[in-house]
């Protein structure tokens, strides 16, 4: 997956805004104003930090050398993904997904019922 395609699949889910909060080149993809993706613009191969349930997060890193503790995260709660040819877009997406879904439940709840109202349209 190029950046191009993570960065129209993660705006494409609602209540998505982009972000450079950090520096020109540190992407950062928030559902209602938190954090659930973050990706470098110039790294190659293209990596990224998504959130994950930590029993999961374990398991991936153990399954897929690709999939190592968050980079400058919470390690119990984020990876890194490196993007290569080990990991199929549909697994990129598929974890893209559960780190959404993830903060998603930590919003508050006025928060939580502003994106239910974004998700039906």
């Amino acid at each position: 997956m190029t950046f191009e395609k993570l960065r129209e699949y993660c705006l494409a889910l609602p209540g998505v805004s982009e972000e450079l909060p950090f520096d020109d080149v540190t992407v950062v993809f928030k559902v209602m104003g938190k954090i659930f993706a973050l990706t470098n613009l110039h790294e190659r191969p293209l990596s990224l930090n998504l959130k994950c349930e930590p029993a999961r997060a374990i398991e991936l890193r153990d399954q897929f050398e690709a999939v190592q503790p968050g980079y400058h995260m919470n390690k119990k709660h984020w990876n890194t993904v490196t993007v290569d040819e080990t990991i199929s877009s549909a697994k990129l997406v598929e974890w893209i997904d559960h780190s959404y879904e993830l903060v998603a439940k930590g919003l508050k709840k006025a928060d939580r019922d502003a994106l239910s109202k974004l998700s039906r349209r």
